[in-house]
């Protein structure tokens, strides 16, 4: 058993290319979840948990000075001022907005030109190899887009952004679950050139069978444990979030309120009636596992969950995404902010996983049952930093992106992480239960 051998956007694409392509992709998108707003909302800051989007600019533009102008192409620094400034762990979020920041205009400067020294240095570098730290880079801006457009939703005021709604489900008659075989899979990757520390290194796990939902929990289910009391009865929930739920006073996901009999939401400054079709987005952790236990189900592990995005049990492989080791089309997922929410729960059919479950990536983010923590094996690359020091029992894995996520941040081995009580992220999940025993 193994995994597919190299990904099919390695060996088809000249690396190159491939990393031009997805740096000035990730560049288009930070410019306009930026050039939409005045320079006032752009320094302002939304929330106490999200940066100011001018810090987010200057600390995009930061990273990629550091790892392909210095590092990779072994240039002097434009401005290593800046490194302590926009250094993520050194200042808190909410704190923020108190620093000399770059102001709009210079921020976009400063983008500029290490992006043209970037550019040089891809262009000059006599062997680039897999091209793994220009890969890193533009999955970090990606990931800071989707961090950008989750302050979007966050912020107050009339609508900036627009996109075209998701195409309606194909309406076929979906089972509610299905079986994901037990037995050992390939878990990780150790091939997949732009992969990430944490998804390494590739090892078997032997996963028991269960039943998975076949599509997300909908708004509609949703809404079914909140009107059997799923807020108000702490036997479905963990004691700390039973009690993160009263301090905070939740009653619903974030951003929707009942208006009458009518259920709305807030999305990207305009207030819609609720899709009931659609999976659940902006609940927490702690609300997943209180719906899971209320409907008699879990939220599955990690491996649960890889196992049956990517194990093929025809030929024993795992592969890259949930439909083979194609990169994503159109017709596989709603991915990379093309749409600003998700489609129907049961589109996609052509991105299905080989047992059957659909919209395994793209649309919401899925909270799993497992903390985040190392690969047996796990060695930190290039710095502590971007995972180890996260790994430990305060952070709860998410697998599968979002509307929000780009390509080049999404495959079946990808790992997100977050504080079980957070909701503003693009967070849905579904359930499952173990497969009694022939």
């Amino acid at each position: 058993m193994s995994e597919n051998t190299l990904a099919p956007e390695a060996t088809t694409v000249p690396v190159r290319e491939r990393a031009r392509v997805a740096l000035s992709t990730a560049r288009r998108r930070t410019l306009a979840l930026t050039d939409c707003l005045p320079d006032a909302e752009l320094t302002a800051q939304h929330s106490p948990l999200m940066s100011p989007l001018v810090w987010d600019m200057a600390h995009i533009g930061n990273q990629e000075e550091i790892w392909l102008i210095r590092r990779a192409g072994g240039r002097p620094a434009l401005r290593p001022q800046l490194d302590a400034l926009y250094d993520a762990f050194r200042h808190p979020r909410a704190d923020r907005t108190a620093l000399p920041l770059l102001a709009p205009d210079e921020a976009r400067r400063y983008l500029a030109d290490v992006r043209d020294q970037a550019l040089d240095v891809l262009a000059a570098i006599p062997h680039p190899g897999d091209g793994f730290l220009f890969g890193m880079v533009a999955q970090h801006e990606q990931q800071h887009d989707e961090t950008m457009l989750a302050t979007h939703q966050l912020r107050r005021g009339p609508a900036v952004l627009d996109a075209p709604t998701p195409p309606p489900a194909p309406g076929d008659p979906l089972p509610p679950e299905v079986l994901v075989p037990g037995g050992p899979f390939t878990m990780g990757t150790d091939t997949d050139p732009w992969a990430l520390d944490n998804e390494r290194p590739a090892h078997t796990v032997d996963v028991p069978a269960f039943w998975l939902d076949t599509t997300p929990v909908t708004n509609a289910a949703y809404q079914d444990f909140i009107a059997d009391g799923g807020y108000e009865d702490p036997r479905w929930w963990q004691p700390e979030g039973w009690l993160h739920r009263k301090r905070c006073g939740h009653t619903a996901p974030a951003f929707w309120r009942r208006d009458g009999r009518t259920w709305l939401r807030r999305r990207f400054g305009r207030t819609e009636p609720l899709p009931p079709a659609e999976p659940v987005v902006h609940v927490s952790w702690y609300e997943a596992d209180a719906y899971a236990r209320w409907a008699d189900r879990r939220l599955p592990t990690e491996a649960e969950w890889e196992k049956a995005a990517r194990h093929d049990p025809a030929s024993g492989r795992s592969l890259r995404h949930p439909w083979g080791d194609a990169p994503p089309g159109p017709g596989h997922a709603n991915l990379g902010q093309h749409h600003l929410q998700p489609a129907p729960a049961g589109s996609y059919p052509d991105g299905a996983a080989p047992c059957g479950a659909r919209q395994l990536l793209g649309d919401v983010w899925e909270w799993t049952a497992t903390d985040f923590a190392g690969y047996p094996g796990f060695t930190a690359h290039p710095y502590r930093e971007y995972s180890e020091v996260f790994f430990g029992d305060l952070y709860k894995v998410l697998r599968g992106g979002s509307f929000a996520t780009d390509a080049v941040a999404c495959r079946a081995t990808f790992r997100n992480w977050d504080f079980p009580v957070r909701r503003q992220i693009f967070a849905g999940f579904r359930t499952c239960r173990g497969a009694e025993p022939a």
